[in-house]
């Protein structure tokens, strides 16, 4: 957590924020609560991602539509490779603190606070940028709202139309994943023809015009949290204002540490991020404090081992939550236990180990006979080259091209889509493997 020097200022601005009007409802918390009930009961999928670290000075309207339209991709690849509902959640509209692995950092000898997101402090390497500001707080809320107003607007008003599906495209999603999308898109125009030909028009099918979409982000910097909490007037619970729903990370999941103990408080859909230092007996304590009604959606599992190491952790985390007889959705992060420096000195994750460890995780759960309920990661839907692989073929030469994260490497449109396409393979098999094989 952030030491802020002027405690003055600090509580200034959380008055402030007392004041202003949630950036979410209730209602809606509700009902992504109870579509990620779905997921844990297996009769649906979750799709989570976005932003490693939104960002001040890239925040515009072109990237926010840009990233909506990739998950829009991926959740129609999905949905209809698949079979299944696709939940959409994105890293958005909130996620502006970064849990950092030292409290400092040293460039050329000089030894200053580490960037912890740009609600906290600046990006900068200067003594002034460096210092946590509770000023950035408005702004982050100020960025979220409008960030929220345009995802609403994009996602209710005509935007998500299945219809537009060819419109979506973007220029530089080229190669055999482009083609699986466009041969897709052709199959999926075909079917919304052959309806409205049966007399099913746009009209009468409201649903295909627009979708559910909603945000998340990691619940790390509790002043932000807890000054954006409200009481829901129709039931008298707390409700996290922030987003609609939040995480804990792997960092601040202790038992009795105070970033449990605000989430289980709030009645938000809550994530929380499993890695492998966490034991069964830890991860059944935490589930006991976060669900102790054992609600299905209130509580998502996100595993994020490595590559490689999905076997070593998983199977005895699935075996303490299924001898429990605890509801919950199984989410895969196979981003955040990937990450490698390359030999030209920048951070990055080959989209193999990426690639890798999503299908050791639903190969797991086949084997388990349990449901592999979703995916979170870290993506953008500019053309960035910040991980390695994948159909755009970014080379470790080619990272510097445009690299410009501010903290971890995310996938780019192409990547991303090639992600959703492995992901719809993997759920089909996992379907398949579940069916009865008929009687000879």
């Amino acid at each position: 957590m952030p030491d802020y020097p002027d405690a003055g200022a600090l509580k200034a601005v959380e008055a402030q924020l007392a004041k202003y009007p949630p950036l979410v409802f209730a209602g809606e918390a509700r009902a992504l609560k109870a579509r990620l009930a779905e997921v844990a009961e297996g009769r649906a999928f979750l799709l989570q991602g976005g932003d490693c670290a939104e960002s001040f000075e890239e925040f515009c309207a072109d990237n926010i539509r840009d990233t909506f339209k990739v998950l829009l991709q991926m959740a129609v690849v999905l949905t209809f490779g698949a079979r299944m509902p696709v939940v959409k959640v994105g890293r958005m509209a909130g996620q502006f603190a970064k849990p950092r692995s030292a409290p400092t950092e040293v460039q050329d000898g000089v030894e200053l606070p580490s960037y912890r997101g740009d609600i906290i402090n600046g990006l900068e390497f200067t003594a002034e940028a460096r210092t946590p500001d509770p000023r950035r707080m408005l702004q982050a809320y100020l960025q979220a709202a409008a960030t929220l107003n345009l995802l609403r607007a994009f996602s209710q008003g005509g935007f998500a139309d299945l219809h537009r599906v060819h419109s979506w495209n973007l220029g530089f999603v080229e190669g055999a994943g482009y083609e699986r999308y466009r041969d897709m898109a052709d199959r999926i125009g075909q079917a919304l023809d052959f309806m409205s030909a049966a007399g099913i028009t746009p009209d009468r099918a409201e649903q295909m015009k627009r979708v559910d979409f909603y945000t998340s982000h990691e619940a790390l910097l509790l002043e932000y949290e807890e000054a954006l909490t409200r009481v829901d007037s129709t039931t008298g619970q707390i409700i996290a204002g922030s987003g609609h729903m939040l995480w804990i990370g792997d960092r601040t999941r202790q038992p009795d540490g105070a970033h449990v103990e605000f989430c289980r408080g709030v009645l938000n859909p809550i994530g929380l991020k499993c890695g492998p230092s966490l034991s069964p007996d830890e991860l059944i304590r935490l589930i006991d404090r976060l669900n102790p009604r054992n609600e299905p959606g209130r509580l998502t599992l996100i595993t994020r081992f490595g590559a490689g190491r999905v076997e070593a952790h998983l199977p005895a985390l699935i075996e303490a939550v299924t001898r429990e007889g605890r509801r919950v959705v199984w989410s895969c992060d196979p981003m955040h236990g990937n990450t490698v420096k390359s030999a030209t000195g920048y951070k990055t994750r080959p989209f193999e180990r990426v690639l890798a460890e999503v299908r050791e995780f639903f190969a797991i759960h086949r084997e388990m006979g349990t449901h592999a309920g979703g995916v979170h990661f870290e993506m953008t839907g500019k053309n960035v080259t910040e991980c390695t692989g994948g159909v755009s073929a970014v080379s470790e030469e080619t990272l510097r091209d445009r690299y410009h994260t501010a903290c971890d490497p995310r996938l780019n449109a192409a990547q991303a889509l090639e992600l959703a396409f492995l992901v719809a393979d993997e759920i089909q098999r996992s379907a398949s493997a579940e069916r009865p094989v008929a009687a000879q």
